[in-house]
């Protein structure tokens, strides 16, 4: 039962996202605006990685050096995708984010946070739209049985 719930919960928000073209990156508050909050998300997709295995999609070491190694391509390929658009950070800039990913490895959702007066308001509208065309035209390179979260933050910068 709670899987066909979890499964009926996970069609309704993509459908509404897909129906209304919004978009799949967004700070963590606009989410929450948007009523799908992190702490909903957290409980539709499984973390890949936990401390308990039981809890995780990536259980074996093995699985979890991969999902380590896929992870850290995939946000060099969005600093690489930023920089061909000429989106310059000017100064390290930190950020936390979580995606989530369908079993397929699409981006269903990335949540981010930059702390206070760390981007202008300008720079963060286009760093969105980029990171909002990255997710449309990349995967991730793993899949799973599962859709899966992993979170992390990240020094951007434009080395």
């Amino acid at each position: 039962m709670k899987n066909l719930m979890i499964l009926w919960l996970t069609l309704v928000v993509t459908c509404a996202f897909t129906a209304t073209g919004q978009d799949r990156a967004m700070t963590f508050e606009q989410a929450e605006k948007l009523g799908i909050p992190f702490q909903r998300l957290d409980s539709l997709y499984k973390s890949a990685v936990h401390s308990e295995l039981e809890l995780a999609v990536f259980k074996t070491p093995e699985e979890q050096e991969s999902l380590i190694i896929a992870y850290r391509r995939f946000m060099r390929e969005l600093g690489t995708f930023l920089k061909n658009h000429s989106f310059n950070w000017e100064k390290e800039t930190m950020c936390f984010n979580r995606i989530y990913f369908s079993s397929e490895g699409e981006v269903d959702y990335f949540l981010y946070n930059f702390p206070p007066g760390q981007l202008a308001e300008g720079k963060e509208k286009e760093f969105k739209r980029l990171l909002n065309l990255f997710v449309q035209q990349n995967r991730f390179t793993l899949s799973a049985d599962e859709g899966f979260a992993q979170c992390s933050p990240i020094k951007y910068s434009d080395k």
